[in-house]
């Protein structure tokens, strides 16, 4: 039987990040959406994620739900099939990186959460390229659509959150580690550590593409899932 795919989506980002992939692959498989948004911890996240899910399924998160799906992981492995991490990160948040994000969550909450979309976060995360505007666009309307509350109790989950290492080690189901090449907030270097971590993980690096490889690359991130959701089936 074709296992249910659930999808986790990044930070400040709805089911519009995986619009292409939900479209690829609802026609074979149920194909479930699964929000981070309500909590300002991982695990919270992650057990609410949990507590929605089939009772065993394909788990894909992309940057801070490859977090949450890394969490899932530790929590339920019986549970989840195969896992595929797009452009994320399985370490600890740094103090200097945590202490960043206080402007940005000050500015959120005085109304400016747009313009940290636009000018400081979402645009050198993007590959240049002509589909660069479009996808920044959408990434502003995402995050305008979810607000300043989500944007400050994800900012404070990311900052809490705990190492992962130890997780990758222990995955023992067909796992995907999928990074675009242009991504600067999550490297391809940090991508081949993941790799190396997990027992049998295949790295995909997705040419002309930068954080959101499923908006920016969309043909190649659905391939690259399709051939991870046949592994071993």
């Amino acid at each position: 039987m074709t296992e249910p795919l659930v999808l986790l989506p990044g930070m400040m980002c709805d089911a519009r990040l995986w619009w292409p992939q939900m479209v690829a692959f609802s026609a074979d498989r149920a194909v479930h959406m699964a929000p981070i948004t309500g909590a300002e911890h991982i695990e919270r996240l992650a057990a609410q994620v949990l507590d929605t899910a089939p009772d065993r399924f394909a788990l894909a998160g992309l940057s801070m739900g490859g977090i949450v799906a890394m969490e899932i992981y530790r929590r339920a492995p019986e549970r989840v099939c195969r896992i595929a991490l797009l452009d994320t990160n399985p370490l600890a948040e740094t103090p200097p990186v945590a202490a960043a994000r206080e402007p940005h969550i000050v500015a959120a909450k005085s109304g400016r959460l747009e313009q940290v979309m636009r000018d400081e976060v979402a645009p050198g995360y993007l590959a240049p390229g002509p589909v660069r505007q479009d996808v920044l666009d959408l990434v502003v309307e995402m995050a305008r659509t979810l607000g300043p509350d989500v944007f400050v109790a994800q900012s404070r989950a990311l900052q809490r959150r705990s190492d992962q290492q130890a997780v990758l080690r222990r995955i023992s189901v067909p796992a995907l580690v999928l990074c675009g090449e242009y991504d600067a907030l999550c490297p391809v270097r940090r991508h081949e550590f993941m790799a190396d971590l997990i027992p049998r993980a295949r790295l995909e690096i997705i040419a002309g593409a930068g954080h959101l490889p499923t908006l920016e690359q969309p043909k190649a991130t659905t391939a690259a899932l399709r051939i991870w959701l046949a592994e071993g089936a």
